[in-house]
């Protein structure tokens, strides 16, 4: 059985897709990039502050599954530069301190909105 999982504290879909989906003790989180909920745009800045805003989005879903931060056990980074690498890892690191996640980081071509960044989890209880 799956739940699909909603939250005015993120960004809202955009196209057929849910913010993140629970099957059988699994959370799925769709790809989320550095839009503000509130406004409906992408926060201001560069890799750090949209970095930042990323990780707020999902700790929204998160929460509002009943999950943590603690129960993410994969994250794929989608960076528009890998030039950009360092100072996410730097932002994506002060929040996993402890027995961080799975994870890939790739070079994409082209994001939504032009954003810099766009990270999809998986968490599991």
């Amino acid at each position: 059985m799956k739940r699909i999982i909603n939250t005015k504290n993120a960004p809202a879909a955009i196209g057929p897709y849910s913010q993140a989906v629970e099957a059988n003790g699994t959370l799925y989180i769709s790809g989320q990039i550095p839009m503000d909920p509130a406004t409906g745009k992408v926060v201001e800045g560069g890799i750090k502050e949209q970095t930042a805003q990323v990780l707020k989005n999902i700790e929204a879903i998160l929460h509002e599954a009943g999950y943590g931060f603690e129960h993410v056990v994969k994250s794929t980074c989608l960076l528009s530069d890998m030039a950009n690498f360092a100072a996410m890892n730097e932002v994506y690191g002060s929040v996993y301190t402890e027995n961080p996640p799975a994870r890939a980081a790739f070079a994409v071509k082209g994001l939504p909105l032009g954003v810099l960044i766009e990270i999809e989890s998986i968490a599991v209880k």
